[in-house]
């Protein structure tokens, strides 16, 4: 099932998100509608505060990013293979030095900005099975990841522009919080309960 993305100016967005345990009620069910809805929606990240939920759950899917010109012949690979379920992560390191890159969220549409971030990052999760890792990612991968993790930590991408990026883009940000924006998918605004 295809569920509205929560749009910008929604307080859980700016939720500190909850860790969940492996009796979350249909988990399986959960996962899967929100990887259709982002397919839907053609991101390559989904967090749980997206769709309304305050718990620390993200989705990455990068086979998109594999089409990108600029993108080495290794990274390709990697990009092309990569799709996760994060549930309960911790980023325990970020190594490297920043490097921007253009990024969107589908809780914000038309709105891209450059974002710095660092190359790479050991992360501590659990999959859909609850089963823990540990890994070092990086390059877009990593990236995809900072994304969405910043988002079950309650920070969006905006957030991490400069004060005068910020002010460029306020009227847009306030017209999308409004619901005075048009995007090919379900949305679900700050004013109103449901918008398709």
């Amino acid at each position: 099932m295809i569920l509205p993305i929560v749009a910008y100016g929604d307080p859980v967005l700016k939720k500190q998100c909850a860790n969940i345990s492996k009796d979350y009620p249909n988990l399986d069910g959960l996962l899967k509608n929100m990887f259709e809805t982002m397919y839907n929606a053609h991101g390559v990240g989904l967090a749980a505060p997206q769709i309304g939920l305050p718990i620390r759950l993200f989705l990455v899917d990068t086979e998109p990013f594999s089409e990108y010109e600029e993108v080495s012949e290794d990274e390709k690979s990697t990009l092309k293979d990569f799709k996760r379920v994060f549930i309960n992560a911790k980023i325990t390191k970020e190594e490297g030095n920043e490097w921007a890159f253009n990024e969107g969220c589908l809780s914000i549409p038309d709105v891209r900005e450059d974002v710095f971030r660092k190359p790479q990052i050991t992360i501590e999760y659990v999959d859909e099975n609850f089963t823990p890792h540990t890994e070092v990612f990086e390059g877009l991968v990593a990236r995809v990841i900072q994304h969405e993790y910043d988002h079950i930590e309650g920070i969006l991408f905006t957030d991490k522009l400069s004060s005068l990026k910020k002010r460029l883009i306020k009227g847009k940000l306030n017209s999308i919080s409004k619901g005075k924006i048009s995007a090919d998918y379900r949305m679900r605004f700050p004013d109103q309960k449901k918008k398709r």
